[in-house]
């Protein structure tokens, strides 16, 4: 392709070689070979088309089309040729302006060239990636990325944004596609692989064919989306017709690995191999399941071809009918002793049904046989029919024998299943009642009665006869039904009012339970399921439980009221102190257990009110249960005394929770009282002392314990209480719950650790004491002996002013001490000891201020008298 080069010399300026008419003449003569070399080498790059049909062949094509052109373009680059046209065109020649067309038509179709070498490599890789790539890579990363790029390319590109140019390429994609799948499935050797492996290998297929598609639609409405002016409506049976065929074949080819995997190897031959130790039975299988599939190995025709697609589905239409007949077959066998049943299906119609059903699949077998004669004419066709005729008769056989079983059976149980009572007991009625378990009462309705009238009803539908009473009974399953949930719901309302109540209600009610089970036992004793006065009995049962449960139902009123009251006292505090708001002063320690006490006086008579409104209340239950309101009925003794040990227990609770309430108020770091530190010489103490908080602490826990002796008990097998006992002329007892619950070991317990607790804070507070006894020389001393013996010492002025600095140094530190410790519920106030040993100290420097002065004055007088004494001499 190398263009000719003129024989003239070119050397000169442009213009001045335009001007020889040899020169001229000899590059039009070059040129003329040029147009003719240009024009066909497009002309035939034009003509020239992919050697293949994938989509490679035309990125080729374009590649050597780029090539080719290429080398023509810079040649004509080359400054010599760029030369010779120069001077032509100086010249003024004719000639040149059609080789510039030529030379325009050679840069246009070589930038069209180039530009789709360009676009159409970036799809280079992702198309020999469908072309030789894994299947699972091509499904989930290539297909998808390859409409990506080439989205792209239709946007991006000049040429491939054309339907004439993009649907041919995309044809070449579906191409390469197919060939890829009739690749991986060649029916030729697919049969023979590993069966897991080929079914592998078609669902790849299948999702390869699926996802090209997909991705195609996915990426139309991606290139809508995108904003460009041309959208992707090419002809979608161009490019997926011969694809969603092949699909087609791959989705029955599927479906034919489906069923010999499991439907026939899977589910059949692990059953036999598990019944029978003889492998010929499991070989013979074998063989019947090669043989239905042995077809699709000789084809004589390509499947994939659409023009072959009748050919094809007669070799379906055979493998569905062989497969029928061999797998209703093997589900008979395998299904034999336990038949899957339809919903709501009884056991043996079930089991009947289940084999008609077998029957026609293989009878719908038959009956396409015999309208296509094709297939009924072949070899295999009549091993069919004949496998047919046997399967039918074991079928029948099967439902024959089934159905004489039932029938024997059925006419051997119901009648011995109606005798049966109403209801069971789960203990002897003989037996004493001692609790509300005593006897549980259960429905004697038997589930075979139920089955027997569901089979009879179906047996019917299905044709055939049925013995006469199991008729009788079907037809009145409505009645039975009605019996039995009335039964039921009787029955659970019954257990629900025995559960209701506790051992006391229930020895209370006794007579009531006696008279309500003598009703429920004639459906124990004496109905049965054939009896006439079912109905009349269902009612009577209701009517007794009615009543009853409208009487435990006043019971359980009254007992809540009585527990609303014993609730109300157990939870009353028995421990409230006084109120005291910021700033305030507390209250001190007999005014702040004087106030507990008050409360607790208040609150006794709340409590031992609603206590007396109890006896009113039991006797309320005394005229339900036993019409009397005497208060004493013996027949309410042990719900008396189950009363009475309720409220013993109420009233220790009462006392364990407000000392444990008490407990925790003496811990806690809140003052509620306060005591005093002072001077009771020689010592500091408390005010009041430690003992004397002590015993009122007790005296405290002793009131609290003491408010059970308000709660007066009751005479035995009462409710009335008991009167005061004169024991001698001048001593009353009276009975009440304080000399049970004071033993209580709780309470013993809780006592001693509110005791024991005080007695630990109170030695804090005193231990806090003993750094005031620094000071104790300010009180302790006697004034009197200590100056007498410091006067006849007669000390000097330095001595004094040290003792006087000592005591006006005590009076200055005790201001800054902290006047006021809270601990725990306790707040001690340090202000009068402090302001006692201030005092003391001035006391101390008064004295010592005197003593001073006496003895100036008496040395002053001794000194005037010796002045006189020597002026008398003088």
């Amino acid at each position: 392709l190398k263009l000719e080069m003129p024989g003239v010399n070119l050397d000169g300026e442009v213009t001045v070689l335009a001007t020889v008419p040899e020169v001229v003449q000899s590059l039009k003569s070059c040129a003329v070979t040029w147009q003719k070399l240009i024009s066909r080498v497009l002309e035939e790059q034009l003509k020239k088309v992919p050697q293949g049909n994938g989509p490679l062949a035309e990125i080729d094509l374009w590649r050597e089309k780029n090539s080719t052109l290429s080398a023509l373009t810079e040649q004509i680059k080359l400054p010599e040729v760029q030369k010779v046209l120069e001077i032509l065109q100086e010249a003024g020649s004719e000639f040149t302006g059609d080789l510039q067309i030529v030379l325009s038509d050679l840069k246009k179709h070589h930038m069209e060239a180039q530009d789709n070498v360009k676009f159409l490599s970036t799809l280079e890789r992702h198309l020999k990636n469908l072309s030789t790539g894994s299947g699972a890579d091509v499904i989930s990363n290539t297909i998808p990325s390859l409409l990506n790029a080439l989205r792209l390319v239709w946007i991006m590109s000049r040429h491939y944004n054309r339907d004439e140019r993009m649907v041919p390429f995309l044809e070449r994609i579906s191409w390469e596609i197919s060939a890829r799948v009739r690749r991986v499935v060649d029916l030729q050797t697919l049969f023979r692989e590993d069966i897991a492996a080929a079914k592998i290998n078609v669902t790849e297929a299948k999702t390869t064919l699926e996802q090209w598609k997909k991705c195609y639609f996915t990426t139309c409405i991606q290139v809508e989306e995108s904003g460009s002016e041309r959208y992707w409506k090419f002809d979608v049976k161009r490019l997926f017709e011969k694809t969603d065929y092949m699909a087609s074949i791959c989705q029955e080819l599927h479906d034919i690995f489906q069923v010999v995997t499991e439907e026939l190897y899977n589910i059949f031959i692990p059953e036999l191999t598990t019944v029978t130790e003889n492998p010929k039975v499991v070989d013979k299988l074998r063989r019947e399941v090669n043989i239905i599939i042995s077809p699709m190995e000789d084809l004589t025709f390509d499947p994939f071809n659409m023009e072959s697609a009748h050919e094809w589905a007669l070799v379906m239409e055979e493998f569905r009918e062989d497969v029928t007949v061999e797998l209703v077959k093997q589900i008979f066998v395998q299904n034999l002793k336990n038949p899957p049943l339809y919903k709501s299906h009884p056991p043996v119609a079930g089991a009947i049904s289940w084999s008609r059903s077998l029957f026609r699949r293989i009878q719908h077998t038959i009956i396409r046989f015999q309208e296509v004669e094709e297939l009924l004419a072949t070899a295999r066709g009549k091993e069919v029919k004949q496998m047919y005729v046997q399967v039918a008769k074991k079928l029948k056989e099967y439902e024959d024998q089934k159905y004489c079983q039932w029938r024997e059976r059925t006419e051997h149980v119901l009648p011995l299943l109606l005798k049966d009572t109403l209801l069971t007991v789960s203990s002897a009625t003989e037996e004493p009642v001692a609790t509300k378990k005593s006897i549980c009462f259960a429905l004697n309705f038997s589930p075979e009665i139920q089955e027997i009238i569901i089979e009879t009803k179906y047996m019917e539908q299905l044709g055939l006869a049925v013995p006469e009473m199991a008729r009788f009974v079907a037809l009145q399953e409505d009645k039975y039904l009605r019996y039995t949930s009335k039964l039921k719901a009787m029955l659970d309302r019954y257990h629900k009012l025995m559960e209701m109540m506790n051992e006391a209600e229930t020895k209370l009610l006794d007579d009531y339970v006696q008279e309500l089970w003598k009703i429920l036992k004639a459906g124990h004793k004496r109905l049965t399921w054939k009896s006439v006065g079912i109905g009349e009995f269902i009612v009577q049962c209701t009517q007794a439980i009615g009543k009853f449960e409208f009487l435990v139902h006043q019971i359980h009123h009254i007992s809540e009221n009585i527990s609303s009251k014993l609730q109300s006292i157990e939870s009353t505090n028995l421990f409230k102190f006084p109120h005291s708001k910021n700033g305030d002063k507390l209250p001190g320690a007999k005014e702040f257990f004087d106030y507990v006490k008050c409360e607790q006086v208040k609150d006794v008579e709340h409590m031992v009110r609603k206590y007396s409104a109890i006896p009113p209340l039991l006797i309320e239950v005394e005229g339900r249960v036993a019409n009397t309101n005497s208060g004493k009925s013996p027949k309410l003794a042990s719900y008396y005394a189950y009363w009475e040990h309720r409220i013993y227990q109420v009233l220790t609770q009462l006392i364990v929770k407000n000392l444990q309430a008490f407990n925790a108020t003496v811990l806690a770091n809140v003052p509620l009282l306060q005591i005093e530190a002072v001077i009771s010489v020689p010592e500091v103490t408390l005010q009041p002392n430690a003992s004397e908080i002590e015993k009122m602490t007790v005296q405290a826990i002793q009131d609290c314990v003491e408010v059970t002796k308000h709660f007066i008990r009751w005479m035995h097998g009462t409710c009335i209480e008991c009167p005061p006992q004169h024991v001698k002329e001048d001593e009353v007892v009276t009975f009440s719950f304080y000399s049970d619950v004071s033993q209580s070991p709780l309470i013993i317990e809780q006592a001693v650790l509110v005791t024991g607790n005080v007695h630990k804070l109170l030695a804090s507070l005193n231990k806090c004491l003993n750094q005031w006894k620094k000071y104790d020389l300010v009180w302790k001393s006697d004034k009197g002996a200590v100056l007498d013996r410091f006067a006849a010492e007669k000390p000097a002025c330095v001595i004094f002013d040290e003792h006087l600095q000592f005591y006006m140094k005590v009076a200055q530190e005790v201001t800054q001490w902290a006047l006021i410790k809270d601990e725990q519920f306790i707040r001690l106030q340090l202000s009068p000891l402090a302001s006692a040993v201030q005092e003391n100290a001035k006391i101390w420097v008064m004295s010592l201020g005197k003593l001073l002065n006496e003895l100036a004055r008496e040395e002053l007088f001794r000194l005037q008298d010796e002045i006189q004494v020597g002026v008398l001499t003088l």
